[in-house]
């Protein structure tokens, strides 16, 4: 059984203080791109993982990988044992921002949901996934979400169009917790409001106007990312002289998203940046895209 599963890329990210719980309060706008991982399950016995494509030799293959957990989760829920063969066929870059582990995770809930016959209903496989990490819920969904709380507790987003994004890969990855904790640095001794999502981008999306969208994109991490990795800075600032309609770092980097105009100005930009040696490679995807779904 194979699932294909999206990335994303978050259109904002507003963060909250520290809750009680160590988690940030979050607002973010989560959407989805025609980027996608391949998750394959094929019956045991016993539980083995296999990584092949982008970044395959970054990617744990023992229980610390979320795909394993999403196993033992799945199949501790059914009271069967967790009997599978997974492939992860990478395509989104590992520590990048784009939630490529939560969307193996949720490419396997489905994946070993489907090949056991199990008929999880939907409400309990998100509480599953929401159980593993605060983007897997939205890795199931796809689409345009709110995510709230952690980033768990999603509301759909209604929106038009397609965009059109080109992203910047850069050597190495960023660790999230790192990458939070240097936020708090930096706001260290502010009062910090609650998160909230902005009302412009909710417009843009209801529009499908990719300008309007490109102007409204924010990422509060941003700062702590480029503290962590200056040379970032540089990425913005080539794709922002080239014209693209806005740029930021996805989620805690360290990939950088640009969203274009149209198919044309993406495939410049990708082949700049290509040529300036700003970024380790250069991907162009579009978007909206659905969540996990079964490859026929």
């Amino acid at each position: 059984m194979t699932v294909r599963v999206p990335a994303k890329v978050n259109l904002q990210l507003s963060v909250g203080p520290v809750r009680a719980d160590g988690f940030h309060e979050l607002a973010t706008v989560f959407h989805a791109v025609c980027l996608f991982d391949e998750i394959t399950a094929t019956a045991g016995p016993g539980l083995s993982l296999m990584v092949t494509g982008e970044g395959a030799d970054l990617v744990p293959t023992d229980s610390t990988n979320l795909a394993w957990r999403a196993v033992g989760a799945l199949a501790a829920h059914a009271g069967i044992e967790p009997d599978v063969a997974l492939h992860l066929m990478k395509r989104i870059p590992v520590a990048g921002g784009m939630a490529g582990g939560s969307a193996d995770a949720a490419g396997t809930l489905l994946a070993c949901d489907a090949l056991w016959q199990l008929g999880t209903p939907r409400t309990e496989l998100l509480e599953l996934a929401a159980g593993l990490g605060s983007d897997v819920p939205f890795a199931l969904q796809g689409g345009t979400a709110i995510g709230t709380g952690r980033g768990e507790r999603l509301t759909p987003v209604l929106g038009k169009g397609a965009f059109h994004w080109v992203f910047a890969l850069a050597d190495g990855g960023l660790s999230t917790p790192a990458v939070y904790a240097e936020c708090d640095r930096l706001r260290a001794g502010r009062t910090i409001p609650s998160p909230y999502v902005s009302d412009m981008l909710m417009q843009a999306l209801r529009a499908g106007d990719a300008v309007l969208v490109g102007k409204s994109l924010h990422n509060d991490l941003q700062p702590a990312a480029l503290s962590l990795r200056p040379s970032l800075a540089r990425v913005l600032e080539f794709g922002e002289d080239f014209g693209a309609l806005g740029g930021l770092v996805c989620g805690s980097g360290p990939t950088c998203a640009f969203i274009v105009r149209d198919a044309d100005q993406a495939t410049g930009l990708a082949v700049a940046l290509s040529a300036s040696g700003l970024a380790r490679t250069v991907t162009i995807a579009t978007s909206p895209a659905p969540g996990a779904r079964i490859v026929p």
